[in-house]
């Protein structure tokens, strides 16, 4: 089965694990932020990316010191969900965040754990893990990440910002906040900061090659219609000299117009220049379309 470009974009992520405590907890903060369900009573992870799957626990294990109470199959196919349910691992993970299980009414970012810079990437990094998708940049640039909070999608736009130095667009779906980027440079930008710097690459290749695409497809657009301007003019060029002919005035035409009259009847699909290189001597091609032009004129009035 063909690995999707938002699957590789986590798979690439999920490769830097985080050193120090404070990351570690930063990062497990972006997951359950923008997990499918973080409240009181249960903590519910769900994804499809079995490189995050891999390295969900461990993030666990090294933020909380604590296991998932269900642990999915990695053979089993489609998605794989964790889940914690004990009430008092949920009370230590609230409590790790600065929230009570009693007290807290609605989640937010606390910013005193994602206060410098390194925990503020394993913030967003966790944040797109959970909650995040990239579109194949074949089919169009687009990036976003969703939870179901608003203080938190709030507080993300702004920590955002700060760190990579420009603001998400928002919108609201199903009752979930998203923040996503359309641009291919700012979601190639941000994907390199995440540490996905390959999906980064392919972003900006996809790019190029649809520039690169837009700008032949311009040019035959043009070589197309120059073509069909040549051969329209070639036609009523021809349809003079044979105007000449019907009239017996070809034969006494000047030596300079004959020539020209019969390079152009004789090769109607050359190009000016190339009727000008047939001229003896070979003439310029202004000259050679002010003989043309002569011929059509004097057709023009012998038709009157």
């Amino acid at each position: 089965m063909a690995v999707s470009f938002s699957a590789g974009a986590k798979g690439e992520i999920c490769r830097i694990m985080p050193n120090r405590d404070c990351c570690a907890l930063a990062e497990c903060f972006g997951i359950l932020l923008f997990c499918n369900s973080f409240t009181a009573d249960s903590i519910k992870i769900i994804t499809e990316s079995r490189e995050f799957a891999l390295i969900l626990p461990k993030l666990f294990k090294k933020a909380f010191n604590l296991n998932f109470d269900i642990f999915p199959s990695m053979a089993s196919p489609g998605k794989l969900v964790f889940q914690i349910m004990d009430e008092d691992k949920i009370a230590a993970v609230m409590e790790a965040f600065g929230f009570n299980v009693q007290d807290t009414l609605a989640l937010h970012v606390n910013l005193p754990l994602v206060e410098e810079d390194c925990c503020k990437a394993a913030f967003l990094r966790g944040a797109f893990l959970a909650g995040g998708s990239v579109t194949d940049p074949e089919k169009g640039y687009h990036m976003e990440i969703t939870t179901s909070h608003l203080s938190v999608a709030r507080e993300t736009y702004t920590l955002m910002h700060e760190i990579v130095g420009f603001y998400p667009k928002t919108a609201q779906r199903g009752g979930g906040q998203v923040l996503y980027l359309k641009n291919s440079d700012l979601v190639s930008d941000f994907l390199t900061f995440l540490g996905a710097p390959v999906s980064a690459m392919g972003i900006m290749e996809a790019k190029l090659e649809k520039e690169l695409n837009n700008k032949v497809n311009r040019r035959c657009n043009c070589d197309d219609a120059n073509t069909s301007k040549v051969v329209e003019a070639a036609q009523e060029q021809i349809a003079a000299i044979r105007i000449l002919k019907e009239k017996g005035m070809l034969e006494n035409l000047p030596g300079k117009l004959k020539q020209a009259a019969d390079a152009r009847e004789n090769h109607p699909s050359s190009s000016l220049s190339e009727l000008a290189g047939m001229m003896d001597p070979p003439i310029t091609k202004p000259a050679m379309n002010h003989r043309l032009k002569k011929l059509m004129e004097m057709a023009k009035e012998a038709n009157k």
